[in-house]
């Protein structure tokens, strides 16, 4: 149980940053470049990537090259377990 909530906090530690969420909140709009969510978020690229990297790493978000790019979308299945273990903590 211990570890369960070690990770859970460590996981929930990606969500503590308005930018990561906000990129989350339009990654599930649909998959975007960092070009794209650039321009939606108004802020620089380093800034933009290293966010993502972040998120990347946490497997909230998975990136596939298109050509010299990367598309940039939601790991539907790794946000799943977040969403149960958000709502087995909300109050009925």
């Amino acid at each position: 149980m211990k570890s369960n909530l070690v990770e859970l906090a460590r996981r929930y530690a990606m969500f503590s940053d308005r930018s990561r969420l906000r990129i989350l909140q339009i990654l599930t709009r649909g998959p975007r470049n960092v070009t794209s969510l650039c321009k939606e978020l108004k802020l620089k690229q380093p800034i933009v990537s290293s966010h993502l990297g972040l998120l990347r790493m946490s497997g909230f978000v998975e990136g596939k090259r298109k050509g010299r790019e990367i598309i940039y979308e939601t790991n539907k299945a790794a946000l799943k377990p977040l969403a149960a273990a958000i709502a087995a903590l909300t109050p009925r």
